[in-house]
């Protein structure tokens, strides 16, 4: 066999298993939900109420990946109740993000989330440095550029990895605020123990995450002409 036989292989194997694992249907689902003591950079508090719900495809002995997700919390100073929603897509197969940094500044909050996972990194454009921003106002989420994130706000202080696992871990009604900054103490990576405002190199950005995109349903390597052939022949 040829070489150009080989890979030609490798690639029609490859997008067959990308096809099936988009085939799986949702499994069954749990649900935790926690409160945490949020520390803003100007010394405030705030409650944050958060929800997660687990469900889908997954290893034997493992738990089912983030399917939904929720944060509530109520702007410091007023009576209002704002929430943000992490709901599941089908590009994904689950959720988007993982919450790492909620503030409030004048009359706006922001949230920085981190992609959960590289099928999302690539599908919110391959963020460098890796963060997706989003800012409340005038009773909205939109996404914002990182450049328009206040430059005070850096300090992450909400629960970021398997935030529903270190939840129950604390064992306590509301997890303290010392308890989520000792978290983030044990992370080696600088874009996780703080909001960097330099990209990180591009070679550590591509072994973090190959760059793949979305092409009916499947992800592929860009130009890719054998894999859009296969996918191609399967949609008929």
């Amino acid at each position: 066999m040829s070489r150009k036989d080989v890979l030609m292989a490798h690639s029609v194997i490859r997008i067959a298993f990308a096809v099936l694992t988009f085939g799986f249907s949702l499994s069954a689902c749990s649900s935790t939900s926690w409160k945490e003591e949020v520390l803003l950079h100007d010394g405030r508090k705030i409650i944050v109420e958060r929800t997660v719900e687990r469900a889908g495809r997954h290893e034997t002995g493992q738990e089912p990946p983030i399917k939904e997700q929720n944060l509530a919390f109520t702007m410091p100073g007023t009576t209002e109740n704002v929430v943000w929603h992490d709901k599941f897509t089908d590009d994904i197969g689950g959720a988007n993000f993982l919450p790492m940094l909620l503030e409030v500044s004048k009359d706006a909050a922001y949230l920085v989330v981190h992609p959960m996972g590289c099928l999302s990194y690539n599908k919110w454009g391959r963020p460098n440095p890796p963060y997706v921003v989003f800012r409340y106002q005038d009773n909205a989420w939109a996404r914002v550029q990182l450049a328009e994130l206040p430059g005070e706000l850096k300090t992450p202080n909400l629960i970021f990895s398997s935030p529903d696992h270190e939840a129950k871990k604390a064992g306590k009604p509301i997890v303290s605020a010392e308890t989520i900054r000792a978290l983030y103490e044990g992370y080696r990576q600088p874009e996780y123990k703080s909001v960097l405002r330099s990209e990180l190199p591009k070679t550590r950005i591509n072994v973090m995450c190959e760059e793949r995109v979305l092409y009916k349903g499947a992800w592929i390597l860009p130009n890719d002409p054998v894999a859009r052939k296969f996918i191609d022949s399967q949609k008929k």
